[in-house]
């Protein structure tokens, strides 16, 4: 994996704020289209993830000042791209451009992230023997 391509502040909010890939097209979607409200059956139809995903990835870029409440329509809350901090905007910016130049190494990055994690955990489990 060559990661040299990521600017370091990128690769840095990428290490820290990222969860995942659907997490991340979910914000870069939602940045992109961000004249129309977005809930969640409209997020699932366009990243193929069911609502329920949706709707937890909606709540957690809310969480993270991503995105802020836009209006709620027939019991479905609905959301818009709204950084919190001009700073969050600008690194999600360059992020949009350093994943449209470097996909691979991006995802990569993500998922060596989430690798990494999942081996921790599954080393929690490993039987030791004493000595």
């Amino acid at each position: 994996m060559s990661t040299s391509a990521i600017p370091d502040d990128v690769k840095r909010f990428i290490l820290v704020s990222i969860h995942s890939v659907p997490y991340l097209e979910a914000m870069l979607l939602l940045r992109n289209e961000a004249s129309a409200p977005w809930d969640s059956k409209r997020l699932s139809q366009r990243l193929y993830v069911s609502e329920k995903v949706a709707t937890v990835l909606l709540a957690q870029l809310c969480g993270a000042g991503v995105l802020e409440s836009a209006d709620r329509r027939a019991d479905l809350l609905a959301y818009a791209y709204k950084p919190n901090s001009e700073e969050l905007g600008e690194i999600i910016d360059r992020l949009t451009a350093t994943y449209a130049k470097n996909l691979v190494d991006v995802t990569n990055l993500i998922h060596s992230r989430t690798d990494k994690k999942a081996q921790a955990f599954a080393n929690a489990f490993v039987w030791r023997k004493d000595p």
